[in-house]
Formats: C-alpha cells, sequence, structure tokens
C-alpha cells in the first residue's frame, strides 16, 4: 500500500486529530488515485478521510501501547512541514 503514511501509534504526545486527519486524507487520496483535491473530488475525499479519521481514532485508543516508538515522525511535527503549510 502506501508506504509514506507514518505510524500514529505509540506517538509521544499522542496523536493529534490534525495528524489522524492527515494521514486519512493521504490514505484515501492514495487509494482513489486523487493527486490533489480539485472542486470535482474534494467533497466525496473530504466526507471519506472524515470517516477514515474517526475510525482511526478509535482504533488507536483501543490498541495497546507501542513497547517501541514509530522510527519516524508525522509531518505535521516537521518544522519543515509545518513552514510549507504557514503552520508556525
Amino acid at each position: 500500500m502506501c508506504r509514506n503514511i507514518t505510524p500514529l501509534r505509540g506517538l509521544e504526545p499522542a496523536a493529534t486529530p490534525e495528524e489522524i486527519q492527515a494521514a486519512a486524507m493521504q490514505f484515501v487520496r492514495k487509494v482513489a488515485g486523487v493527486s490533489s483535491v480539485s472542486a470535482a473530488t474534494r467533497e466525496p475525499l473530504e466526507r471519506a478521510a472524515a470517516e477514515i479519521a474517526k475510525i482511526t481514532a478509535a482504533l488507536l485508543a483501543e490498541l495497546p501501547e507501542r513497547r517501541v516508538p514509530p522510527q519516524t515522525v508525522p509531518p505535521l511535527r516537521r518544522p519543515e512541514v509545518r513552514a510549507r503549510l504557514g503552520l508556525s
């Protein structure tokens, strides 16, 4: 599947709703084959990502703690990504 989706389980601090939503949107865009969101694709993609984010949050809450944290940092925690998105 998509090798670029960063694991969210075991992060310290825990994954934020924004990180979960971003991962869900990345997944939806990948399976839909959509490289950029347009007016025609925005609503269905956002609806699907919202559902997946909800399910993902529930899954992360149910899973036991990880013994070892993920080796990669989610994109929204990387300074260069936050700067590019204007989230600093």
